[in-house]
């Protein structure tokens, strides 16, 4: 009886960039379509109804094309598909892209990111050395040997999760940040520590997708948009990178002196993407006549698991990650009337670097408490 060994694969992630040349131009391009793809296969999917969501679709990316290095025939003609890279783009194209992109994340000046790739492979099926070579130079990635018939042996080497960690451009006062509630919906209200801050903000009403968007800067180049909806769902299947360089453009965003409260919050999540890929049409690597025989050419070789885990902790020095009501403004007087945006209820939140734009993380904020 043939055996069937396993490839899992996970993710070591946080920030990226790229140059103009034009293939790297459409590898970026496709990333950030496939951001909101994957959005929304996460969003749909059962187990996730009513549950935050945070990833970083560019971690996937960079792990599934890695993985592509190695597939051949119709694996990796689904591979290329389901991430949308142009049928112009060969797979030295796409490495050379991801090595630009991935240099700039490990540069020393880059405190606040990295980025990094692990494969894992049984430990009877060796890896071809040029498959490796291409692995470590391209995708800063290591090829492990690891047992998966011992669970307890593995669990520790496997344990990989995202990073990043920025720091408010303008931090929060900690004196300000006072408890209050967060309406999950309308029936279910969760106390929260609310963040406060008066100063000018870039605040953009997106009138297609009825929602409000915020635009807070790190101290680098890095942002962190916060869009919160009339109705949630009409921003869900609507948003896509236009959208976001439109928001990153401050021509349409007048500064305008805001008191703005956002909840301070930790969340953490885990994934399981193989059903969510194959409906994105990957669907060969999981089965039995998955070609990854530039891997290996041992026959039985397929992928068991793409795991993604992330994190993302919200306080008033910045963020750090390791993912039907009206607008709640009113009008106060403390000196001049100041109009109030609080974030008070499910939003959207986007991690990105403006120049070039990179969606770096990307998650929903259904309730700050779980």
């Amino acid at each position: 009886m043939m055996m069937r060994a396993a490839v899992g694969l996970w993710v070591l992630s946080a920030v990226i960039c790229a140059n103009s040349a034009n293939s790297i131009s459409l590898v970026n391009e496709a990333n950030e379509e496939f951001s909101f793809r994957l959005y929304r296969k996460l969003a749909a999917d059962a187990d996730s109804q009513g549950k935050n969501i945070f990833f970083s679709p560019f971690s996937v990316s960079v792990a599934l094309a890695a993985l592509s290095v190695g597939a051949q025939g119709e694996t990796h003609r689904q591979l290329f598909s389901g991430l949308g890279f142009n049928s112009s783009l060969t797979q030295t194209d796409v490495d050379q892209a991801f090595q630009m992109f991935l240099q700039r994340a490990n540069n020393p000046s880059q405190e606040d990111a990295s980025e990094g790739t692990a494969m894992f492979v049984a430990n009877h099926f060796k890896p071809k050395p040029k498959f490796l070579r291409t692995l470590k130079r391209s995708y800063f990635a290591e090829g492990f040997n690891v047992d998966f018939t011992n669970a307890t042996k593995s669990a520790g080497t496997i344990n990989n999760y995202i990073y990043y960690k920025g720091k408010w451009a303008t931090p929060f006062d900690p004196k300000l940040t006072k408890q209050d509630d967060f309406n999950v919906d309308k029936n279910t209200k969760v106390p929260v520590f609310m963040m406060n801050l008066e100063d000018h903000f870039y605040i953009y009403y997106d009138d297609k997708l009825k929602t409000t968007v915020l635009q807070l800067a790190f101290t680098s180049s890095y942002y962190m948009l916060l869009m919160l909806p009339d109705v949630m769902a009409t921003l869900e299947n609507g948003i896509c990178p236009n959208h976001v360089t439109k928001w990153l453009t401050t021509t349409i965003m007048k500064p305008r002196r805001y008191s703005v409260y956002i909840p301070k919050f930790s969340i953490k999540t885990s994934y399981n993407l193989n059903n969510v890929l194959s409906e994105m049409g990957m669907t060969d690597m999981f089965c039995v006549c998955a070609n990854l025989r530039g891997i290996s050419e041992k026959k039985g070789l397929a992928v068991s698991d793409v795991v993604h885990k992330a994190t993302l902790d919200v306080d008033e020095t910045g963020a750090e990650a390791a993912a039907a009501t009206g607008i709640d403004i009113v009008r106060t007087a403390i000196r001049v009337p100041v109009p109030v945006l609080k974030f008070n209820r499910p939003f959207m939140v986007i991690i990105t670097e403006s120049n070039p734009e990179k969606i770096l993380f990307l998650g929903k904020i259904i309730n700050p408490n779980i």
